[in-house]
């Protein structure tokens, strides 16, 4: 029975959702997208559509079409006129613009007048506007009132049978491996969940459930299925709304599987379900929709890509569900799909995490060992390469020769075989030589540009877990090539030039993994990665669609190289023949031992040599300048293609020649900046350009560089110390303001005025109270501050030896500084720091580091160590005593000062002013040191220093005090220097 609607009933906004048939739309509210209403238009009744099982009404699918394309996605007005509450239905009248859609569909021949019942009495103007209109369709045959036989049917779709419930009914194996990959047109029928459509795939009408391939909606849940299920679909209406009396259709599928649970419960949907779903229907339903099939499931289920259209452009649901945070990425179907778009989704994902969008709005990113690193972009010098993916680079920005300018870069987010470990057996992995000597051929000595990324703790050695002792950081960054040639650049997309995010050059990790000798990482959510990440792994695609190096069936060629450098000596002098008679021999320098000594390859021989240069020296280990002749050489040489010429094998099995690199001698290189000597004990005759290393000796000597700072026309100076003799020692007043250990300590000489000066610039200072800004202040390890001492608050300066990595982030950041003036060392927090005024900052730092000559004091490690710390502490702290230090000999091996314990070092013999004895003295005589072992070459002041040692020693030896206690020592090796550790001191 028909009820009508209120008196007047109002007309309301909304927009069409879906057209289930040719006179009924489903309208969603303007206002609240979540409420709908389906409307069968009142007056007319169009042809019906087949259910399953069932045959089309001739001309059904037009009509329905007609109405889809005219109405779907666009906004309407419409009234409910009235129901019929037995079948559950409304109707009402639907205008498009300035159009009523009832009456276009008769105009146009999609449907006919209803006439009987309530309606006949109401509205007669309407309906004989109607009936005049559906004579005109008949007069011309349009649409349903079309006479041609053949036309009608055409009209009526044959209609194979639905997949969905029997997987019998549908070849999805057979469709999947004709149309893999393509494009199939579609429409979208009806929406499951957000990432599940069911449509009509066309021209065949095979109607098939999709699922979207890579991602996972929430579900919807599952209804109750205890009470009857109604299918008010199947039944026909008859004009006017009345129910006719046709039989019921058959159950569908999905009808009889629900009938089949019907004692199952109810199941609630997941949170954004029903949001999801109703994201994917505004967009798709009753739309026509491309669909690229990618797979099938087990039911016949079609997964595949939908693209849906936005105006003159397609989106991808599965992008977009992802995006707005109502899908997650799952692995299995994405592996369907290609490179970009997994990376794409990922992305997505990600971003969607970040945000905490939708569903992801309780997500709690994992823990990682990760820390981006931002602002520490730099340029310079490729100096080494250590594998395919890890190479040092000398920064520009840094001074030559400092411990700082080299910087060790791991590539970011890519890994090469690795190269093995020569003590421990292990052998190179196959393509990790050949990573590395891309890298070589192609990087050595060229300009690049470097953007650090991020860091990352690692296990350090063997261990599995990564505890804080047992672990180090390792800094990764993308390395750009400035100038490579074409043929280098020929596996990236980078550009040369360049941009907002990007330096300019070649990706070199990109270069890597498109040569196919590395790949990419997977990293896990909230892991740092390389910012150009999607590059990476599409060079990865392209190396693996053209089976490039690891990604190739085959092994490269095996390759035995014979390490002379680690064999018997005898090895060496037997293969010095074939190096004699080849003269010139090409070689690579594989490593830098000291400023004269490397480690070359031969790759005619396919084997590795010891190598020094003949006829020069450099200053050995701890000697001053070695370091600086070792930067020098492996900023010049350092796997580098060269050429040598060998004179002969000393009897350690060390080659002994002359090195050419570009055609230059590099040992003229060493002696020209003052980093080497001459060594003509054997003669000159047999030395290649002879001449050159005189001259560049002579010119060294005379600028007095490096080695030759304290030459003198006619007088050799020794590496390493300076004995002050042949003339008056130089006697210092001082006080001792620091001990270390092994007889080391801290001076500050008396009525020094720049002590007085700095004191009282300091007092003038007006430091603020106030912590420094965060982000204002950075200080950097060598920075010079103003640091307040813990034991009486005062602010003096320091130099940084130890910072936190990266920005400061806390006032409680913890920073290690030495007090350049007193020589003292503590760990202060950083709201103990200040920024320094340049004026108090640039006078040099005040103490000086001594160290009792002549003697050897224990280490705090060593039996007696301790009390040899206390006992120079009691006797150089223990009250404001002053001493005479007689400098016996500088140690000028430390170069500048750089934190407590290093720099120049002062030997001197310290004697109290109210004393008889030195504490050298008194440290001997009290067992707790020994005198230095005696040489032939010592000078009549030392011999005389160790002869009145030696009494105070055979003192302590006959009354075995301390370390004589168990009776003579017998080693007089030098001891191993230990990092210095404070005993004691004062401000």
């Amino acid at each position: 029975m028909a009820t009508p609607a209120a008196a007047a009933p109002a007309w309301l906004r909304g927009k069409v959702k879906s057209v289930p048939s040719g006179d009924c739309l489903v309208i969603v509210s303007m206002a609240n997208p979540t409420k709908e209403k389906t409307l069968t238009l009142s007056n007319i009744i169009a042809p019906r559509l087949a259910r399953r099982g069932g045959v089309d009404e001739p001309f059904a699918w037009q009509s329905r079409e007609f109405v889809r394309n005219l109405c779907i996605g666009k906004e309407v007005v419409f009234r409910v006129e009235y129901a019929v509450s037995s079948i559950g239905r409304e109707f009402g009248t639907v205008f498009l613009a300035d159009k009523n859609v009832a009456t276009l569909l008769v105009t146009n021949g999609w449907a006919k007048v209803r006439q009987q019942g309530q309606q006949k009495s109401e509205g007669n103007k309407v309906i004989e506007d109607l009936l005049n209109l559906e004579d005109q369709a008949k007069e011309q045959g349009l649409g349903m009132w079309n006479k041609d036989p053949e036309a009608v049917q055409k009209s009526v779709r044959d209609l194979p049978p639905s997949a969905i419930g029997n997987a019998s009914n549908f070849d999805a194996e057979g469709l999947v491996a004709a149309n893999k990959g393509k494009p199939l047109q579609a429409i979208v029928e009806q929406v499951r969940d957000g990432s599940t459509v069911r449509v009509y795939l066309l021209p065949d009408f095979q109607f098939v459930q999709v699922f979207v391939a890579g991602v996972q909606s929430p579900s919807m849940g599952r209804r109750g299925t205890s009470e009857t299920v109604v299918v008010p679909d199947v039944t026909t209406v008859g004009s006017n709304g009345a129910v006719g009396a046709e039989s019921k259709g058959p159950l569908t599928s999905a009808q009889r599987l629900a009938v089949s649970s019907g004692s199952s419960t109810e199941v609630a949907a997941d949170p954004f379900g029903p949001e999801a779903k109703h994201f994917t229907e505004i967009r798709t339903l009753n739309r026509e929709v491309r669909i690229i099939v990618e797979g099938h499931d087990k039911s016949s289920n079609l997964i595949g890509s939908v693209f849906y259209p936005d105006g003159e452009s397609a989106k991808d649901l599965a992008l977009e569900l992802v995006e707005n945070g109502l899908a997650k990425y799952v692995e299995w179907s994405a592996k369907m799909l290609e490179g970009e778009a997994q990376r794409n989704l990922k992305n997505a994902e990600l971003e969607a995490k970040k945000t905490k969008l939708k569903i992801w709005k309780n997500y709690v990113p994992p823990a990682t060992n990760s820390k981006a690193i931002h602002d520490q972009n730099f340029t310079g010098k490729v100096v080494e390469i250590v594998s395919g993916d890890c190479i040092i680079v000398s920064d520009d920005s840094v001074s030559f020769g400092s411990p700082l300018a080299e910087r060790r870069v791991n590539l970011s987010s890519i890994r090469c075989p690795k190269m093995g470990n020569p003590r421990r057996n292990e052998k190179p992995a196959p393509y990790a030589r050949e990573a590395k000597e891309f890298l070589r051929t192609r990087l050595i000595g060229k300009q690049v540009n470097v953007q650090m990324e991020y860091s990352r703790k690692v296990p350090d050695g063997l261990t599995d877990a990564p505890a804080a002792a047992d672990s180090r950081v390792m800094d990764f960054g993308s390395v750009f090539l400035i100038s490579p040639t074409k043929a280098d650049g020929d596996d990236t997309t980078s550009g040369s030039t360049a941009t907002a995010n990007q330096p300019a050059g070649t990706n070199v990790g990109e270069w890597l993994v498109g040569r196919g000798f590395a790949t990419v990482i997977r990293h896990r959510d909230f892991e740092e990665r390389s910012n150009y990440y999607d590059a990476l792994l599409a060079a990865e695609s392209r190396a693996i669609s053209g089976k490039k190096g690891t990604h190739s069936a085959r092994d490269p060629p095996g390759m035995h190289i014979q390490d002379l450098s680690m064999a018997a000596s005898k090895k060496a002098r037997d293969f010095l023949p074939f190096l004699q008679r080849l003269r010139c021999v090409p070689a690579v320098v594989e490593y830098v031992f000291s400023g004269h000594r490397f480690k070359l390859y031969i790759p005619k021989e396919t084997c590795s040599i010891a190598f020094s240069l003949s006829g020069v020296r450099c200053p050995g280990r701890e000697e001053p300048y070695s370091e600086e002749a070792i930067a020098l050489m492996r900023r010049k040489i350092m796997q580098r293609d060269v050429e040598i010429e060998v004179e002969t094998v000393d009897r350690n099995g060390t080659f002994l020649g002359s090195l050419w690199e570009s055609k230059a001698n590099v040992a003229v290189s060493l002696v020209e900046a003052g980093l080497a000597k001459l060594q003509t004990s054997f003669g000159s005759d047999r030395i290649p350009d002879i001449h050159l290393l005189e001259q560049a000796q002579h010119m060294a000597k005379q600028k007095k560089l490096k080695i030759w700072e304290n030459y003198v026309e006619g007088e050799e100076v020794q590496n390493g110390s300076a004995p002050v003799e042949g003339k008056q020692k130089e006697v210092l007043k001082v006080v001792v303001t620091e001990v270390l250990d092994e007889g080391k300590f801290y001076v500050q000489t008396v009525g020094d005025q720049r002590v007085a000066a700095i004191q009282q610039q300091l007092a003038s200072l007006n430091v603020s109270e106030s912590a420094p800004v965060i982000g204002a202040f950075s200080p950097k390890k060598g920075d010079l501050v103003l640091a307040q001492f813990s034991q009486d608050d005062s602010w003096n300066r320091a130099m940084i030896v130890n910072a936190p990595r990266g920005p400061v982030e806390s006032p409680k950041d913890k920073f290690e500084v030495f007090y350049i003036d007193y020589g003292n060392q503590e760990v202060v927090p950083y709201s103990r720091l200040r920024p320094i005024d340049p004026s108090v900052s640039a006078a040099p730092g005040i103490s000086q580091l001594c160290k009792l000559a002549y003697i050897k004091v224990p280490t705090l490690d060593e039996e007696y160590g301790e009390d040899a710390g206390h006992f120079l502490s009691e006797q150089t702290l223990s009250g404001p005593k002053e001493f005479r230090a007689m400098i016996e000999e500088k140690d000028l091996s430390g170069g500048k000062v750089k934190g407590q314990g290093t720099g120049p070092i002062l030997f001197v013999t310290l004697v109290a002013v109210d004393s008889e004895i030195s504490v050298n003295s008194a440290m001997v005589q009290e067992g707790l040191a020994r005198m230095e072992k005696r040489k032939k070459w010592d000078h009549r002041e030392r011999k005389a220093a160790l002869d009145c040692l030696e009494k105070f020693q055979d003192e302590a030896k006959s009354s075995r005090r301390r370390i004589w206690q168990y009776g003579d020592i017998e080693s007089d090796e030098e001891d191993v220097a230990v990092a210095a550790k404070k005993t004691g001191g004062r401000r």
